[in-house]
């Protein structure tokens, strides 16, 4: 039996935040030593021993800060107000609050500080990193019904700090990921891949081009998969620095939902093919846990561990669950 939408709400949220929280430990290391955390410390039954200096175990970064940021939105709004979004994302870097931030959505969040407006803050192409994906999984809790909905507002979170339409359509990939993985049911990869290439396609055409591919490439191994996900959507004679899979989003959000689909119903596995990659996994780690707490519901979430989620003290695990729990009553009119 399929959990209650309600604990895929709180799962998602939940999710997101501890795979954010494992991979903050080794985010930017290389593939190897990504590897041996995950084989000796992860599926050794040792998570939870370190976290990242200066952090203890269960801190998460601003990629679950900033979809917490966008679930309190819509609780206060009830729904999404890209205004006041924007205000908490801006407030949120004004009192130094963030933890790992990324120099795109930074400079976008000092502009909103300025006055800019939010349709006019976010940072133009080809800055095209995964800012605006790595937050969107809430928008899919919220809009899971309403595809169109989904998108526009998927869009319009990301464009207030991302202004590439890459950005845009990597934000209504993981937005729309969530979406599909709350109904449950069998996961056949092309059925779930195509529906994304679909939404995202109305949006910007390369990403959609790449989910095509992806379902191909769910077929092979992770050391066989990664060369060619991680060259995804990259220009001839761009020379990529990072070791695994970098910031850039379209390679950080094809190999979440590789991650993803790999494993549909084991969570643990799928958060240790996020990591195992190499290079920023607190990312592709956060992504890939929100689309899986959605399709396994909370209690698939290791509760030892996510017990243990903070941010700097504050927006512990029953905090989070709280707020999610609050988001589905504002989404099913019960509040």
């Amino acid at each position: 039996m399929s959990p209650p939408l309600e604990d895929r709400f709180a799962g998602s949220l939940i999710g997101q935040a501890l795979g954010d929280a494992l991979g903050f430990v080794v985010e930017g290391h290389p593939p190897a030593r990504c590897r041996r955390y995950v084989d000796e410390v992860l599926k050794a039954g040792r998570a939870g021993e370190g976290g990242r200096a200066p952090f203890a175990f269960g801190q998460y970064t601003d990629d679950t800060q900033l979809a917490r940021e966008l679930i309190e939105s819509y609780v206060a709004c009830k729904g999404f107000d890209p205004a006041d979004y924007a205000r908490r994302i801006a407030a949120i870097f004004a009192e130094g609050r963030i933890v790992g931030r990324g120099r795109t959505t930074e400079a976008a969040a000092l502009r909103l500080a300025q006055g800019v407006s939010w349709d006019q803050a976010g940072t133009p192409a080809p800055a095209a990193g995964n800012g605006s994906a790595m937050r969107a999984g809430p928008v899919g809790l919220m809009s899971f019904d309403d595809p169109d909905g989904l998108i526009r507002a998927a869009r319009d979170q990301g464009r207030i700090t991302h202004a590439d339409p890459r950005c845009s359509a990597g934000a209504v990939a993981i937005a729309g990921a969530v979406a599909l993985a709350l109904g449950g049911g069998s996961v056949e990869p092309a059925r779930f891949l195509g529906q994304l290439a679909g939404w995202t396609r109305a949006v910007e055409g390369s990403l959609a081009s790449c989910l095509g591919r992806l379902v191909d490439w769910v077929q092979l191994a992770p050391e066989d998969a990664q060369p060619l996900i991680s060259a995804a959507g990259i220009e001839p004679g761009y020379s990529d620095r990072w070791e695994g899979i970098s910031p850039f989003v379209t390679a950080s959000v094809l190999w979440s939902l590789y991650a993803f689909l790999k494993s549909p119903g084991d969570y643990w596995q799928t958060i240790s093919t996020a990591i195992a990659v190499g290079g920023d996994v607190d990312t592709t780690a956060a992504m890939a846990g929100a689309v899986s707490g959605a399709y396994n519901g909370l209690a698939a979430v290791p509760g030892d561990l996510a017990g243990r989620l903070n941010d700097q003290g504050t927006w512990d695990y029953d905090a989070l669950v709280g707020l999610a729990r609050e988001a589905y009553r504002v989404k099913t009119g019960e509040q």
